[in-house]
């Protein structure tokens, strides 16, 4: 099942639903819609409480997918009809992953930006002010010159994890989505310099495309061998394997659920697969300007679209 928040272009409320791929024009489902016409009337409303009300509402959910498009046709809308917004907005906790590939754990020695590879997984915060949606313009501000673009695999938990046992991992995602973690090396830079570990560039406003669903993990074959890649304009920049991982799912939510319990909504991003334009000998070229369309992908399953515009 492909999971969205949305809204509607003659409304501001924002809603979930799913994404029908399978049916002409990419189809959306709308939750609320089916559930007025069921009766429910304490259906969630957001996808932090869809995913916390566990799996007999997901269970619902899926096999309104399959009934409802032949059964109520009349209450599917057409792709056109909506805005992809980011899947979670509200998460508790969106952490990322850093240091993650190996290939770009090289890249990242080679250009100064890490000192030494860690020992156990480290992770920034991702602030929810700084996440937009899929097909989402986002502005580059003046006075940014590199702005790289870094394509990541998301898990997405769908329940309460404290003290979770990496056999037991997978039992905790609800599926995944895709970031493109948009850095302003300008300032990762500086900051690295000064031992900050905030990452003001990977949190200003929109440089968190997120999206454009969340796949339900039956849907995913094997998390640890899917293809990521990124285009810029139509042209392949990267192309890496989550093998390449050094800590998987499975270490990251043993590792970050020892003390502090993860929640159902809250969310993993993986990690920055090498191939970025700062880790390039031609870097100054490819680094994102304005009128860039940005395609981050997990290879056969989705595809995150951005268009790069010229900010104040």
């Amino acid at each position: 099942m492909r999971l969205i928040t949305f809204k509607r272009t003659d409304a501001g409320t924002p809603e979930i639903g799913a994404r029908l791929p399978h049916l002409a024009g990419d189809r959306i489902l709308p939750f609320a819609d089916v559930a007025m016409a069921q009766g429910l009337t304490n259906f969630p409303i957001t996808m932090r409480e869809f995913l916390r009300q566990g799996n007999s509402v997901m269970e619902l959910a899926k096999s309104w997918v399959t009934t409802i498009p032949a059964s109520f046709p009349e209450l599917l809308l057409q792709a056109t009809e909506i805005t992809y917004l980011p899947p979670i907005t509200d998460a508790e906790k969106f952490l990322c992953v850093g240091k993650n590939y190996r290939a770009h754990l090289e890249e990242l020695k080679r250009t100064n930006l890490i000192k030494e590879i860690p020992q156990e997984p480290t992770a920034f915060i991702k602030l929810n002010s700084c996440l937009s949606g899929h097909e989402a313009k986002v502005a580059r501000p003046k006075g940014i010159i590199r702005l790289d673009y870094e394509p990541e695999l998301v898990f997405v938990i769908g329940k309460r994890a404290l003290g979770a046992k990496k056999e037991d991992a997978m039992d905790y995602v609800a599926g995944v989505t895709i970031l493109n973690d948009l850095t302003c090396r300008d300032s990762q830079l500086r900051e690295v310099a000064s031992g900050s570990r905030f990452w003001t560039g990977k949190n200003i406003p929109g440089f968190g495309p997120l999206g454009p669903e969340i796949v339900t993990i039956d849907e995913i074959p094997n998390a640890y061998d899917l293809w990521m890649t990124c285009s810029v304009n139509g042209q392949q920049r990267m192309r890496v394997n989550t093998q390449d991982q050094i800590w998987k799912i499975s270490d990251i939510l043993e590792h970050f659920s020892r003390y502090i319990p993860i929640e159902a909504g809250d969310m993993f991003s993986t990690g920055a697969p090498g191939g970025v334009a700062v880790g390039k000998a031609n870097a100054a070229e490819l680094y994102l300007k304005p009128g860039d369309v940005v395609e981050c992908s997990i290879e056969g399953i989705a595809t995150l679209r951005t268009t790069i515009v010229e900010g104040v």
